[in-house]
């Protein structure tokens, strides 16, 4: 009877091992399955990346919608075609540049090619603001403008000394169409100073130049 006894319980033992893989395997497989799907809990695993992948869907949303305020920009200003009196005016002085919208168009594709075409948006952005008399639409595009061009987190952030911020965050407690006058007026001087003489030497500007002296010239 013990021999029997014994000899049952070593089947016994052989059948469990037998199936032990087979479970372990299963177990194995639910718990992948549950390190993966570490998003469905509370939990915060420390070898997953839902953190990651969440940050980067927020970034990813955040330059979305940065890309949705720029394509609201218009890529140029409606405008006749430039006359060759005009193209040459231009090189007068800045303030005849402009002046028209087809100078300021031009100057614009020029400042494209340098990456800093905010500074001409914001200059743009700050003639439309003067324009308003809405209190609460000059309210509004304020915000507007200090997020796009004035806030330290925006890609299209311009170039201001500490004063002149400084008089920006005082005049944001009471917006009104002349908040940004001095700021308006620094990046227009930097415009003036850094970029107008290179957009004068400037392929974009002397292709057109000789564009428009041909065909006067056919003409």
């Amino acid at each position: 009877p013990m021999g029997s006894e014994r000899m049952e319980m070593r089947k016994r033992q052989m059948s469990t091992t037998q199936e032990t893989p087979g479970a372990a395997q299963a177990q194995h497989s639910t718990a992948n399955r549950g390190s993966n799907a570490c998003c469905f809990c509370w939990c915060c695993c420390c070898s997953c990346s839902c953190l990651t992948v969440r940050n980067q869907d927020e970034e990813r949303a955040r330059r979305t919608s940065h890309e949705l305020q720029a394509e609201g920009i218009p890529n140029c200003e409606e405008s006749p075609a430039p006359t060759l009196e005009e193209v040459n005016a231009w090189a007068q002085s800045f303030d005849k540049l402009m002046l028209t919208p087809a100078g300021r168009n031009a100057f614009r594709e020029f400042l494209r090619t340098e990456f800093s075409e905010e500074n001409m948006l914001f200059w743009m952005a700050c003639e439309e603001l003067k324009q308003e008399s809405n209190k609460n639409v000059i309210e509004e595009k304020a915000r507007l403008i200090y997020e796009d061009y004035i806030s330290i987190l925006s890609p299209k952030e311009v170039s201001l000394d500490s004063r002149v911020r400084e008089v920006i965050n005082r005049n944001m407690l009471e917006p009104s169409q002349h908040t940004f006058d001095d700021a308006q007026l620094q990046i227009y001087t930097l415009m003036h100073r850094d970029s107008y003489p290179r957009f004068m030497n400037s392929a974009i500007y002397k292709d057109l130049l000789r564009s428009l002296s041909e065909k006067s010239i056919e003409a």
